[in-house]
C-alpha cells in the first residue's frame, strides 16, 4: 500500500516532467514517419492534441491565454502552407499548432528559432557537399524534434 502512495506522490509532484518525456516520444514517433514516409498520419498527428489538453492540466506556470498565443503562432504557419501551395507542408504547420498549445507562445518560438537555425546549417552542409541543390527539399518534423529535445534538457521550458 505504501508503495502505491509513494508512486502517486512521485507521479503528482514529477506530472509536467512526465508529460514533457511523454511528449518527446510523440515527437520521435512523428520524426521518423517524416523521415521515412515524407508525410505525416493526421491519426496520428492529432493525437498531439491529447497532450495539448493534458498538458493544460500539468502543474506549470504558463497561463491559457500564451498556450492560444502558442495555436495562433501555429495557426499562421497554416496560413503560410495554404498560400504557398504546401511548400511548407501541412504536417509540419498542424505540428506547430500542438506545440504551441503545448509550449506556450515563448516557448514555441524558441522552438522554432532553434529548428529552423539547425535546418539553416544542415541546408548548407548538403549544399556544400553537394548533396542538395536549390530546390532541394527534406522533412522538417526532425529538427522541431531536436530543438525540443535540446530545450527540454537545458531547461528552456
Amino acid at each position: 500500500m505504501f508503495a502505491l502512495e509513494r508512486a502517486a506522490e512521485l507521479i503528482s509532484e514529477n506530472n509536467w516532467l512526465i508529460c514533457r518525456v511523454l511528449f518527446a516520444g510523440y515527437l520521435c514517433v512523428l520524426a521518423a514517419m517524416d523521415i521515412r514516409w515524407k508525410r505525416l498520419n493526421l491519426l496520428v498527428l492529432l493525437l498531439g492534441a491529447v497532450f495539448s489538453l493534458a498538458g493544460v492540466f500539468c502543474d506549470r506556470e504558463i497561463p491559457l491565454t500564451a498556450l492560444a498565443a502558442g495555436g495562433c503562432i501555429g495557426a499562421l504557419f497554416l496560413l503560410m502552407s495554404r498560400t504557398t501551395r504546401e511548400a511548407f507542408g501541412y504536417g509540419d504547420s498542424i505540428l506547430i499548432t500542438i506545440m504551441g498549445s503545448f509550449l506556450g507562445f515563448w516557448g514555441v518560438l524558441s522552438v522554432l528559432m532553434t529548428a529552423f537555425f539547425i535546418a539553416a546549417v544542415f541546408s548548407i552542409y548538403m549544399l556544400v557537399r553537394k548533396r542538395f541543390h536549390r530546390k532541394s527539399s527534406f522533412a522538417f518534423v526532425p529538427f522541431l524534434t531536436v530543438a525540443y529535445i535540446g530545450g527540454m534538457l537545458f531547461g528552456a521550458y
